[in-house]
């Protein structure tokens, strides 16, 4: 038990290593960004599209927080702001798909998936889903009644108060990434080493073989729905590396969970807003099955072609 719980927790420091040199710098340079005029710019600069997507001009506040930030700084703009419960629910699903987006497309290209892809699907769902909940629902028009949730202002001046916030957001970004992926990454050796993974691969594969993805992909999934996309990246690193996932499933299981990762934390996150975040969870979910099955069925097609076609010249 000993070598296990050090082979986990050399690996655990290994990808904290990996995902905190992407971690850090993104995190200085957007709390940097939130002090300067290009914020408040892209805010101006989007204001004017919201009416497509059922918003109010204000809505742009927490949409580029949460886009640019993550979910925590994007609740943070719709507290400071009055808006309708139709309007908080859109911006609920379209900051579940659409969040923290610099650091999780870095992710995303470390395990080996291409950045357009991630961006296209996460921007693509967030002012689709927009746009369908406008025209569906025709309720909500009442103010939004926000929960316990109370996010206060930093309020900081001058550069060296701003690069000490910077440092200080980053440094602790970092030191809870390490308190879960180390365990994480500990837990996992333990199951590998017990064959518990096997067993759980077992449990989930017509899950993943559904979905396109063979059975060593399930670890992968599991992680990402449970922590996150970039808390989980240290399971699919591993998981890439030493479980032999091809470079489709892990594509597969990156558009599964940019639709839906973090299931708990990114859900109950929303419930001090005051709305029903079984919707919003069942959204994602749902949302993340067709897309994924679709895609699935569109590269089976085209691999059977491609071989196919190889046959024939043969």
């Amino acid at each position: 038990m000993g070598a296990t719980i050090q082979r986990g927790f050399l690996a655990g420091l290994k990808t904290s290593w990996t995902l905190g040199k992407i971690i850090f710098p993104i995190t200085l340079i957007v709390v940097f960004l939130q002090y300067t005029p290009l914020l408040p710019w892209i805010i101006k600069l989007i204001s004017p599209l919201m009416g497509w997507l059922g918003l109010s001009g204000d809505a742009a506040i927490p949409i580029v927080l949460g886009i640019f930030l993550n979910l925590y700084a994007g609740i943070a703009g719709v507290l400071s702001l009055s808006l309708t419960v139709k309007e908080v629910f859109i911006i609920a699903v379209m900051l579940s798909f659409a969040h923290n987006l610099l650091i999780e497309s870095s992710v995303a290209v470390k395990v080996g998936v291409k950045p357009w892809i991630v961006l296209t699907v996460r921007l693509g769902l967030a002012i689709l889903s927009a746009v369908i909940i406008q025209l569906v629902w025709h309720g909500g028009g009442e103010i939004a009644q926000y929960g316990f949730a109370k996010v206060q202002a930093v309020d900081v001046h001058g550069f060296w108060e701003i690069l000490w916030l910077a440092l200080k957001k980053a440094t602790l970004g970092i030191g809870q990434l390490i308190m879960i992926v180390v365990p994480l990454m500990i837990g996992i050796q333990i199951l590998k080493d017990k064959m518990w993974l096997a067993v759980f691969s077992k449990w989930v594969s017509p899950f993943t073989r559904m979905l396109g993805m063979k059975e060593n992909t399930s670890t992968t999934l599991a992680a990402g729905l449970l922590f996150g996309l970039a808390y989980g990246a240290g399971v699919m690193f591993q998981a890439v590396k030493e479980d032999g996932v091809s470079q489709k499933d892990v594509t597969l299981a990156f558009i599964f969970l940019v639709a839906c990762h973090a299931v708990v934390e990114d859900t109950l996150i929303f419930v001090p807003l005051g709305i029903n975040v079984l919707p919003l969870l069942g959204i994602r979910l749902a949302t993340a099955t067709i897309l994924t099955l679709i895609v699935g069925w569109i590269w089976s097609r085209r691999q059977a072609k491609a071989i196919k076609g190889s046959g024939i010249s043969t």
